[in-house]
């Protein structure tokens, strides 16, 4: 019985973030520039949170990324996200902000959202609870750690298609 609960606690574990890394305070982000996640660029349409989602990524300019995101949910905007992955020194810091659907903020007027990066692999980079994941030519996969109202956290898989014209 006890080996069964064992065994039933790591699955639970694993089961909440199994795509996703968190920074561990002591460390340090790796190198990195942004020719690694120049294939995020471009207009990426999904489904997440019961709607429609779509993110708008420019392409690499003046150290940065810039995103746009929007959820859509029975034809209504519910919120929007704005931020950037942007070089710092050597290496990667992905920011954003939120905002309601009249772009009044979430967060406090200066305040912002920032991931320290982790690790880079062949296809994906992980930053601090969110990792962007290259899927094929036109598919892209977000993986990001949601906060609940409760104190626990969710993983959360954004996957998003190129558009077909």
């Amino acid at each position: 019985m006890k080996r069964f609960l064992l065994i039933c606690l790591l699955i639970s574990f694993s089961s909440v973030a199994q795509n996703t890394l968190s920074f561990e305070e002591g460390t340090v982000s790796p190198k990195a520039d942004l020719s690694e996640i120049a294939w995020m660029e471009g207009y990426w349409k999904g489904e997440a949170f019961g709607g429609i989602t779509e993110e708008i990524w420019s392409p690499p300019l003046g150290g940065s990324m810039m995103f746009s995101f929007k959820l859509v949910v029975d034809g209504e905007v519910q919120f929007y996200e704005i931020g950037h992955i942007r070089q710092l020194a050597e290496t990667l810091l992905f920011e954003l902000k939120h905002f309601h659907n009249d772009l009044k903020g979430w967060e406090e007027k200066d305040e912002v959202q920032s991931f320290k990066l982790i690790q880079v692999a062949e296809n994906r980079l992980y930053f601090d609870g969110f990792t962007f994941e290259k899927a094929g030519d036109d598919e892209i996969n977000i993986y990001g750690l949601i906060h609940q109202k409760d104190g626990s956290t969710e993983e959360v898989v954004f996957n998003y298609k190129r558009p077909k014209e």
